[in-house]
């Protein structure tokens, strides 16, 4: 349990590709929902850096155990730690999302399942995701008495469909993420790691100095600054803490009507 870095698993004949020596697999596992605590954010923030920074990578695969990728964060955790949960959470999860983003090496994302709340921020910030074709995409923050990731939303989704989704808490397929372009390729679960760590292959393959080239060049073209968007987005749901609402909100979370 917790966050882990491995090579790609051998294949089918028992062998592993040329390249699986530049790719790096980040795989978090956290029973049963994979709902990180505070701890697990930092943890993972540490190992996508620590992967980006190793020369020998090329490429880092973001993967998860379970039923589902992501389901944001400790609901309980933060119920539990009052203030000091919310601001740890708050920086964990910035600091998750950055690391993704400022990964040295494109990162692919496989996506299981859920991807919600917290998991909306690793896929949004990633370079590329492929997902099976049970993921479900979403950010029910307005129920968890939450704001936040609609910076990272919005490279997924237009804007307008973004907006809808963030008020209803609704979810999205990756069906429908891959009819927007912002999926690779959506495929059966069973199939999932195999065509991410195929495509993790297929960059791996290139230079790797030149890649870590092409991420920056690529990062320092985006029109949005998503580090500084996201921060502001955190602003707010420190002032729904302030004023109550956020408690408010969060006590009704998982009980009936709620």
């Amino acid at each position: 349990m917790g966050v882990s870095t491995s090579s790609p698993e051998k294949g089918p004949d028992d062998t592993r590709g040329p390249d699986d020596d530049a790719i790096a697999v980040v795989t978090v596992d956290f029973p049963p929902v994979n709902a990180l605590p505070m701890r697990g954010w930092f943890a993972l923030a540490d190992a996508v850096r620590t992967a980006g920074r190793d020369p020998r990578v090329r490429c880092v695969v973001l993967a998860a155990e379970g039923r589902g990728f992501n389901a944001g964060v400790d609901i309980k955790e933060i119920q539990a730690g009052g203030p000091g949960a919310l601001a740890g959470a708050n920086r964990g999860c910035f600091e998750a999302f950055a690391a993704v983003y400022e990964c040295e090496v494109p990162v692919v994302a496989a996506v299981q399942g859920f991807c919600l709340g917290g998991g909306i921020g690793l896929v949004g910030n990633a370079d590329v995701i492929v997902a099976s074709e049970d993921a479900t995409f979403g950010l029910p923050e307005l129920d968890r008495g939450a704001l936040g990731a609609a910076t990272h939303l919005s490279r997924l989704v237009p804007q307008h469909l973004m907006r809808a989704l963030y008020y209803t808490s609704r979810t999205a397929t990756a069906a429908e993420l891959h009819a927007h372009g912002s999926v690779w390729r959506v495929v059966p679960r069973g199939e999932l790691r195999h065509t991410a760590l195929e495509l993790a292959r297929e960059i791996a393959a290139k230079d790797g100095e030149l890649l870590r080239l092409a991420k920056a060049a690529i990062n320092g073209i985006d029109p949005v600054d998503v580090r500084r968007s996201y921060r502001f987005e955190q602003g707010f749901t420190y002032e729904a803490s302030t004023v109550g609402v956020a408690d408010r909100v969060r006590d009704r979370f998982g009980k009936e009507g709620g």
